[in-house]
């Protein structure tokens, strides 16, 4: 037998170089394959959101460098710039806008950004987004694999740039691939941006309900507001800043490009970081170079429900601002919001800073009761049915204490225009939507000078039995019956098929329009979806429009239902959560998951009247 040779050390030398290029090679096309940083073009997996989460500097260029040909226009600056919205911004520009916002994004960045798409891109309108924190620093980069700027951007070498990508910790891949798996419909807080826009994904931040100040403040995302963090703000960049602010403008005129400057609200003790003189050597800085739209301080700053949390104005606000921008007077704005500022009209933008203060809490909220009926009968009522005597009793005491009913429509106008209401607003709504709502409610409504909503059971209209069982039922009116009654009656929506009672469908039963046990999130979006577009093709049908109100069944709803609804237009969620609601002008959220008092059979008007005073 022949004994084997024994590796020498130079072959162990060579065995182990080669076992680490291996392991270098395999690092590196996992990392390339992966892309956590977007930094590759995010070949395999096109997760932008994703990627713009981890660094947007870099995966918006890389995202850009694909999809360009679809956008003609951007708007740059730091994370409030995401609060202006792209659907407005297109409207009004007549455009197709991307949202460059890029985290803690100073002027450096934000010129070399500029300066690319520019470079680069067909560009018809630059929107620059910038505030007094611009100034106070300028050229840095916290963290050089999530805040530094693309290759392409900023000159450097690509070797290097895509080196530091090759060989990062897997760990950044790994946590991908993890999340990957896992993701759901609703954002996370590893995909915080919408892909096509650039822009922050707020589709769950715009559906959660705002109601009451102080129910707002005591949810712990808004609870800085109690107790707001105080520091030393200073601008010894101010000289970097307004330079970049030149060379974008002197840019954008080479190329005949659209550009237009803006500053954007601030909470008021944010602006309280700086000395007086260090804002106004700012504003006559900037005005000395540009003509600019400042909404930095107004009535907005002083109310924390038209801020996402101390330093992020909400994108009602945006709207507000464009809207102000392009004047159109039929959206809601208040009028000392927006102040266009000139070298010879700084001086009334410093004034109006010294004259702003919060406006009165009646000047833009409204609180609003909305009552829940059922059934009315000729005879005795209990339970969720009332007799019609008892309902006249009850219009009646409501038209003599001062109340007026209202319709969601005007609460939506007193939302998002200058509409106002009147003194004392009731709502006054009917579930399931009985043919009584019709024949013994709408005479009554109409005597005493009411209105009211009744939401119907898409599958049920026009039936007297249970779908499943065929176990009779209370008649519902078909929804074209409710025509000739459109004086006092409104029809919107409980569902096409999300109410289902135990004993009468079949089970398993659905509890309102919640997801059941056994189904998946994918499953359910999709029955919630197929719900919504069949309910709005009844609704086109019997009075061609869609539904813009909902009123969810034994008042049961979750994040993704009103997600959800609110891709389908749906302006407004009832509940059954006993309150008065709430409403803000220009928040049209306010308007989300609102709460209505049940009336039950045995409900006197007295007992009515002090529960409506109750709050």
């Amino acid at each position: 037998m022949h004994s084997k040779h024994p590796m020498t050390s130079k072959q162990w030398l060579l065995a182990f170089l080669g076992t680490v290029a291996g392991l270098v090679l395999l690092l590196a096309a996992f990392n390339y394959v992966t892309d956590p940083f977007g930094a590759f073009g995010d070949r395999f997996f096109q997760w932008w959101s994703y990627d713009e989460t981890m660094n947007p500097r870099v995966a918006k260029i890389s995202y850009l460098e694909q999809n360009h040909e679809k956008y003609d226009s951007y708007i740059i600056g730091c994370s409030s710039t995401s609060s202006y919205p792209t659907e407005q911004l297109n409207e009004y520009f007549n455009a197709n806008f991307y949202n460059l916002i890029m985290y803690g994004a100073d002027l450096y960045d934000v010129e070399l950004m500029s300066k690319y798409v520019l470079e680069n891109y067909e560009v018809k309108n630059l929107v620059v987004n910038l505030y007094i924190h611009n100034a106070e620093t300028y050229q840095t980069e916290p963290d050089s694999k999530t805040y530094n700027l693309h290759y392409k951007v900023d000159d450097s070498s690509p070797l290097a740039f895509f080196a530091k990508y090759l060989f990062a910790n897997p760990q950044y891949g790994v946590t991908k691939l993890k999340n990957y798996l896992n993701d759901g419909y609703l954002q996370k807080s590893y995909d915080v941006f919408n892909e096509e826009t650039g822009a922050y994904d707020k589709s769950l931040r715009d559906v959660q309900s705002i109601g009451a100040l102080d129910s707002y403040l005591a949810q712990p995302a808004y609870a800085a507001f109690l107790d707001y963090p105080q520091q030393d703000g200073s601008i010894p960049y101010l000289e970097e800043c307004m330079s970049s602010v030149r060379a974008i403008k002197e840019l954008c005129e080479e190329q005949g490009v659209e550009v237009t400057f803006v500053c954007p609200p601030m909470y008021y003790e944010n602006l309280n970081y700086y000395s007086f003189d260090e804002i106004e050597t700012f504003n006559r800085s900037l005005a000395e170079i540009t003509d600019y739209w400042d909404f930095t301080l107004s009535s907005v700053s002083y109310e924390p429900r038209y801020f996402y949390d101390e330093t992020h104005f909400r994108n009602c606000v945006g709207e507000m601002a464009v809207a102000r921008m392009f004047g159109d007077d039929s959206v809601y704005i208040p009028k000392d919001f927006g102040y266009y500022v000139t070298a010879d009209t700084v001086d009334g933008l410093l004034e109006s800073y010294e004259a702003a203060q919060p406006m009165e809490q009646e000047q833009y909220t409204a609180r609003v009761p909305i009552l829940m009926y059922h059934h009315l009968s000729e005879g005795e009522g209990s339970g969720d049915t009332i007799s019609a005597a008892v309902f006249e009793s009850h219009m009646e005491a409501l038209g003599e204490a001062g109340y007026t009913a209202v319709t969601f429509e005007e609460l939506r106008a007193y939302v998002e225009t200058d509409a106002q209401l009147p003194e004392k607003p009731v709502v006054i709504t009917f579930d399931d939507g009985y043919e009584s709502n019709l024949t013994l409610a709408a005479p009554i409504l109409e005597k005493y000078g009411m209105q009211a909503t009744v939401f119907a059971i898409g599958v049920s209209a026009g039936k007297d039995t249970y779908k499943d069982t065929g176990a009779a039922m209370i008649p519902h009116f078909a929804l074209e019956d409710a025509l000739e009654y459109g004086e006092v009656i409104t029809v919107q929506s409980h569902g096409y098929n999300i109410h289902e009672v135990e004993g009468r469908d079949q089970a398993p039963i659905r509890q309102g329009v919640l997801a059941r046990e056994d189904e998946s999130e994918e499953e359910y979006i999709q029955f919630l979806r197929n719900d919504c577009q069949t309910m709005n093709e009844l609704f086109q049908e019997a009075y061609g429009e869609s539904v813009g109100v909902v009123a969810y069944p034994y008042g049961l709803y979750s994040d993704l239902s009103e997600v959800i609804l609110s891709e389908y237009e749906v302006y407004a969620t009832v509940t059954s959560e006993p309150k008065t609601n709430t409403i803000v002008k220009g928040i049209p959220q306010s308007l989300r998951a609102m709460g209505r008092y049940t009336v039950y059979g045995e409900t006197s008007a007295q007992e009515l009247l002090a529960m409506l005073e109750s709050e």
